[in-house]
């Protein structure tokens, strides 16, 4: 396998259609993403229907756009990377189907791509000096999980959430407060104008000699919260609702990644995900890990999000390793991390 292998790589999952170039495993050098949220924020979230059917009429414009800011064409990819897993089966299938009939006509390597794995990777394009082993703290909206990263083809899954994810919760409370979608990062902005420890909201499991979480008592506790409040008569003070939120979910995060940093012997900390670009997450993280003594990585806001160059990142490695998928590669929405 050549060292400066040209990766086209195709995203998916949800609601951004994305497509990147890549040169070996780590230089981007094309990288398109043609978001939906304004089309989904009339409804409060992601309509899967809607959300398949413009990523079908997305994704070639967004291909062809991709090779022209690298100014390559089709015939000069080696190969080409794609999400299968976890994400909404209709979009996952738009992406699959594509990039199957790319890698068919142009006789190159398919390469299945994880989205959860390809959120960890996504720190290897911003910070070209880090390597395995580490601890990845993975947050997004349909997962929260912790990731022992051995090394670029073996991990061990530490722990995850038994219900609901960080930013499903975060999502869930910001359409009850009345904040526009997407709503973590509405959430976000009003807790720097409250106090957060203005109410004291549950942190569950916080304490437990374990690596799971969970975030349903704590999206339950809230709403409660708001409904007493209301029925009271009393006034709601958003921003401390929004920052007393923010500080239980961070606080649960924080101390189950220093433990898993502690137990695994790690002297680096990842942060991957779409809540990885919460501001105050970040901050508290950061502060967490200079008080250990470790090293803390997180992507650039624009790869927190969903992206298709961390999918050519985490497909090259495995590529690297001899990983292939076959033609009968097909979408699995509830795809999980698992032990590698």
């Amino acid at each position: 396998m050549k060292e400066n292998m040209i990766t086209l790589a195709i995203e998916s999952s949800c609601d951004e259609t994305s497509a990147a170039i890549l040169r070996g495993g780590r230089e981007v050098v094309s990288l398109v993403i043609s978001t939906q949220i304004p089309i989904h924020q009339k409804f409060g979230g992601v309509v899967p229907e809607i959300a398949s059917r413009k990523h079908i009429v997305n994704i070639m414009p967004v291909i062809e756009e991709t090779l022209q800011k690298a100014k390559l064409e089709l015939k000069d990819i080696d190969q080409i990377a794609v999400t299968y897993g976890p994400g909404l089966v209709g979009a996952l299938l738009v992406g699959v189907s594509a990039a199957k009939a790319l890698a068919f006509t142009l006789d190159v390597p398919l390469i299945g791509v994880n989205h959860l794995e390809g959120h960890i990777f996504a720190n290897f394009l911003s910070h070209p000096d880090l390597k395995p082993p580490f601890m990845a703290l993975v947050v997004s909206g349909g997962h929260t999980s912790l990731v022992h990263v051995k090394d670029y083809n073996s991990f061990k899954l530490m722990g995850q959430t038994r219900d609901d994810a960080a930013g499903e919760a975060f999502d869930k409370v910001a359409r009850v407060m009345g904040l526009p979608y997407p709503g973590g990062p509405q959430i976000d902005k009003l807790a720097k104008e409250g106090n957060p420890l203005a109410i004291d909201f549950p942190q569950a499991m916080k304490n437990e000699e374990n690596f799971e979480f969970s975030f349903s008592g704590l999206k339950s506790a809230v709403l409660n919260y708001l409904n007493s409040m209301q029925q009271k008569h009393i006034e709601i003070n958003k921003a401390d609702v929004a920052a007393s939120f923010q500080h239980s979910v961070i606080e649960v995060l924080i101390a189950k990644a220093m433990q898993a940093v502690q137990e695994s012997h790690c002297d680096t900390l990842v942060l991957a995900g779409g809540v990885a670009a919460n501001s105050s997450l970040e901050s508290r993280l950061r502060e967490a890990a200079d008080k250990a003594g470790i090293r803390f990585c997180f992507p650039n806001k624009l790869l927190c999000t969903d992206n298709a160059a961390m999918i050519g990142c985490r497909g090259y490695y495995k590529a690297l390793a001899g990983f292939k998928s076959d033609y009968y590669l097909n979408a699995v929405p509830g795809l999980g991390l698992e032990d590698l």
